[in-house]
């Protein structure tokens, strides 16, 4: 049995935090899942840094689009899932 691992909200905390940090007087650690993330104060360039270590750590190829169409933290976590669901299926 093959447990395929999971990209929640907390990862995407921990690598946007570790890749660009926080912008001053923004609370990663709210409800931020709805929120844009120009408004978090990750831009494009950050995304990138974020997407280069999403697929370092999870093995998977996201690309351009991916980054650029998803706005909100809720929409890049449903991306790299559904790429790590891929990933998994063609390895089995």
């Amino acid at each position: 049995m093959s447990t395929t691992r999971t990209f929640a909200l907390d990862d995407l905390r921990r690598i946007l935090l570790e890749g660009a940090g926080a912008e001053e007087g923004v609370d990663l650690d709210g409800d931020i899942l709805d929120t844009y993330f120009d408004e978090l104060g990750y831009e494009s360039l950050a995304l990138l840094e974020t997407g280069g270590r999403i697929e370092r750590e999870y093995g998977i190829t996201l690309d351009d689009s991916a980054l650029t169409d998803a706005v909100t933290p809720r929409q890049l976590i449903a991306v790299v899932n559904e790429h790590i669901t891929a990933a998994a299926e063609v390895a089995a």
